[in-house]
This record gives structure tokens, sequence and C-alpha cells, in this order.
């Protein structure tokens, strides 16, 4: 069996809220990593706190509305209390709160970096098809071929040439630029068809 080569996508922060401020004249919010919670009996009220990027006017994503306090996990209720960073981005990457709040998020204002071992490193093996795994635990719409382009060290050119040579599989199935990826997803490359596309017309053997 092939070896598993984990490509790690880490967002370094949570993507901005396409909204309007009505104090000022932007249109994004930055979420604060904080919660707001107000109980009314046995019902519970929970909001996540955006910011507007220049006033800092506060807008707040509802996560629950009058919802039984008992029916909140223990450990969930305290997270929220604690205003748990790791909490607040689970929802503020969460499509589901996004869409319950009909709200759009900023994808494109998420900055993220690659684990990955160096191309180089593995084409030298003997394998003839070069297996990756795709770690990214949250969401933010990143292409597929932006992912393949950063950890095989690939211009778009030499990406389209591997897609043309059918090199690629991406879930089983060949590589369209529509594709984003999720987390899980397994990426097969053919080896030799890579080398050459880097040897390109030179023939020249890759360092």
């Amino acid at each position: 069996m092939s070896q598993i080569h984990i490509w790690e996508v880490k967002a370094k922060n949570t993507p901005l809220l396409k909204k309007k401020c009505n104090q000022c004249d932007s249109e994004r919010f930055y979420c604060g990593e904080k919660f707001r919670m107000n109980a009314q009996k046995k019902n519970i009220d929970i909001w996540l706190i955006y910011r507007c990027v220049k006033c800092k006017n506060t807008y707040n994503m509802t996560l629950f509305s009058r919802t039984k306090t008992e029916s909140l996990h223990k450990d969930l209720f305290t997270r929220f209390s604690e205003n748990n960073k790791e909490t607040a981005w689970q929802y503020a990457f969460s499509p589901e709160t996004r869409r319950k709040n009909n709200i759009e998020a900023d994808f494109e204002s998420v900055e993220y970096e690659i684990k990955h071992t160096p191309i180089e490193n593995i084409l030298h093996s003997d394998t003839e098809v070069l297996t990756f795994e795709i770690k990214c635990p949250f969401d933010f719409g990143l292409r597929a071929s932006a992912v393949l382009r950063t950890c095989l060290g690939l211009s778009a050119g030499k990406l389209n040439q591997l897609t043309e040579l059918n090199a690629v599989l991406f879930r089983e199935k060949a590589l369209q630029k529509k594709h984003k990826i999720r987390n899980g997803d397994i990426v097969k490359v053919d080896a030799e068809k890579l080398k050459k596309v880097y040897c390109g017309n030179t023939g020249a053997p890759i360092q």
C-alpha cells in the first residue's frame, strides 16, 4: 500500500463578514472571538460578537435564540461563558450559522498556510502514484488547484499541463478548476507524468 502524504491547511484568521455598517461607510466586520449571552427565565440567547473593521461598531450574529438552557451541553455552555477561541472559530467558519443569519463571508480575507513535504523529497520514490490527504478543519472556499500549485511547486500553466495529461485525480475524478477542498479530500498524482511536466522540453532532471 502506497504511503499517504499529508497536506495540512491552516487558516490564520476567521473570514470577515460582508455587511454594511450603520455607523460608517465600511462593508466588512471581523470576528471579535467573544460571545454575548442573555438568559431570561429558562431560555437563553447566544450571539457571536463581530465588530466593524473601521469604527468598531458591533454586530451580534445569532447562534442560539430562545433556547432551553438545559438543552445546551454543559461543556459547550462553559466554552461560551469563557469566550473559548476555538469555539468562536468553529462558528465563524460555519456555513450553517451564516445561512441562519442570512449573511455572507468574505473568504478572500482569510490568510492561510499549508504544511507539506517538498515534492522534491517525494518524487524520487519508486511509487507510481503519489497519494495526498488534505487536512483542512475550516471551510473557506479554497480551490483545490491553489493547494496543488503550492504543494507540488507548479505554476498555473504547469498544473494545466498536468490536468491535460489526466495525471491528477481529486476525489477519484479528474481535477477541475471549480473543485474546492474539504477536510479529508484525497489527491492522487501520476508520478511519471509529474516528472515530465517538471522537466518540460529541456529534459533536465529534477534536482
